[in-house]
């Protein structure tokens, strides 16, 4: 039977996309470098029974589906394969609970990262992963790609908030994993499995979330540095001595300048690293004196503390410009997310540093400095060939880096395309052959989300 005619079987006629202008916008996410193939029809189910009838008719006519959220990844996950289905959830949208006794949302994986958060503050709660596209990214892709974000030095990733979840399996069976409870330990970890599996091993309906209350508003300061491991040795003090930041940023002397040339922010020429650390403690301004005086034994030529949220809130705007500021500098970019052990920090910046002199590159670095999770990000223009070919092999040398130093190659943006030959490499053949045993388990004729993680 044809697909689009078994599809309309149980689908609305407007769930179903097949003007090949239209459904050419949903070909990709937002990663350069990444392949992506003309989807034969995309579909935007409502309901759980519709993304079933989705995976049935997948299986029974044997066409392969690629996921979708909102399509702000970095890494290719979400691309489409030639003549799939691309299943955007973006229409399952609807924070079902909200549940302050047991702390709890259970939402669909439509629900905008932002939406979910001011919804929980209503209630006194606070729902903690915070990606940098919160305003725009979804739960589902959240889940899906195992989310980071600025807070995570102190609450941690995506993975520590996911309780349960409702997947449709390859072939419509509907699996619910994990608990609403507090506790649990009942079975494998089948939830943990499917956070940051890309899609690739079901599609995530529903989710059950942890929640926090909420914490007081945060205090920020900024502390310059005449060198990156004046910096980075100030990090290491930081996290040695026990302190408990909401946040804990850093800047290159690359990324300040480029800040300063579009926003006038004032930071000096001279300035090779920025560091930002915030504290929502009950008593924020003793926090950040004492990270003001760590600062200053490490090297810093000024700290500067903030009385007032506002003032917080300037001075951490530097670090929320710096993307914006870096793709001025070419038409392109490439942002990477190696993650090194907190003690490597400065190896991984300063080695970054010299790949870009190396391929002659503008390659600026701003980092969750409190975990070690580092966002190089390659400028280049995609229209001259020698400096994308460079692009290229400097991030790859990027990621070789961050191996060498004890890391991984992706914190928070995914493997999908565009770093499936690095996953590899980091997994081991062991470790890779694993992986495909339990995709095949799940996926056995490998239709969900073909040609990402390996």
């Amino acid at each position: 039977m044809d697909l689009i005619a078994r599809l309309r079987d149980a689908l609305p006629a407007e769930a179903i996309l097949t003007d090949p202008d239209v459904t050419g916008s949903y070909a990709h996410d937002m990663a350069s470098f990444c392949e992506a193939g003309t989807p034969a029809v995309v579909v935007l189910p409502r309901t759980v029974e519709q993304v079933q009838h989705v995976m049935r008719t997948a299986t029974e006519l044997r066409v392969p589906v690629v996921p979708q959220g909102a399509r702000t990844g970095l890494s290719g996950a979400a691309n489409a394969s030639d003549g799939c289905i691309v299943l955007s959830l973006v229409k399952m949208d609807r924070i079902i609970e909200i549940n302050p006794v047991d702390r709890i949302a259970v939402v669909e994986p439509g629900v905008v990262n932002a939406v979910l958060s001011r919804a929980v503050n209503e209630h006194g709660l606070h729902y903690p992963p915070d990606p940098s596209s919160w305003e725009e990214c979804s739960i589902g892709g959240n889940i899906g790609t195992a989310s980071g974000g600025l807070c995570c030095v102190k609450y941690g990733v995506t993975a520590e908030y996911v309780l349960g979840l409702d997947v449709v399996l390859a072939d419509g069976r509907l699996l619910k994993t994990g608990r609403r409870t507090a506790k649990g330990v009942a079975g494998y970890d089948l939830t943990r499995l499917f956070v940051g599996s890309e899609g690739s091993l079901g599609i995530v309906v529903r989710a059950v979330l942890a929640l926090k209350p909420e914490p007081p508003r945060q205090l920020a300061l900024a502390a310059e540095f005449p060198s990156t491991a004046a910096a980075c040795d100030a990090v290491c003090e930081i996290m040695a001595r026990g302190h408990a930041p909401s946040l804990l940023e850093l800047m290159d002397r690359t990324s300040i300048r480029a800040v300063n040339a579009m926003a006038n922010m004032g930071l000096p020429d001279s300035t090779a690293a920025l560091l930002l650390a915030a504290f929502d403690t009950p008593d924020p301004a003793a926090d950040l004196a004492a990270v003001g005086a760590l600062c200053e034994a490490a090297g810093a030529t000024e700290v500067v503390p903030a009385d007032t949220p506002a003032e917080s809130d300037q001075l951490l705007q530097a670090r929320r410009l710096t993307l914006t500021a870096l793709e001025r500098v070419k038409s392109a970019t490439m942002i990477d997310d190696v993650c090194v052990p907190r003690s490597r920090l400065a190896a991984m910046i300063d080695g970054t540093a010299a790949i870009a002199e190396k391929y002659d590159l503008v390659i600026g670095v701003c980092a969750h400095a409190g975990d070690g999770n580092t966002h190089p990000t390659v400028c280049f223009d995609p229209a001259d060939a020698d400096e994308s070919r460079r692009a290229r092999e400097s991030f790859d040398e990027i990621m070789a880096l961050g191996l060498e130093l004890g890391g991984t190659i992706t914190g928070e943006h995914g493997v999908g395309v565009l770093k499936k030959d690095w996953l590899a490499r980091e997994l081991g053949p062991v470790g890779l052959e694993m992986h495909r045993g339990i995709k095949a388990v799940f996926d056995p004729l490998g239709l969900l989300n073909p040609g990402k993680l390996f």
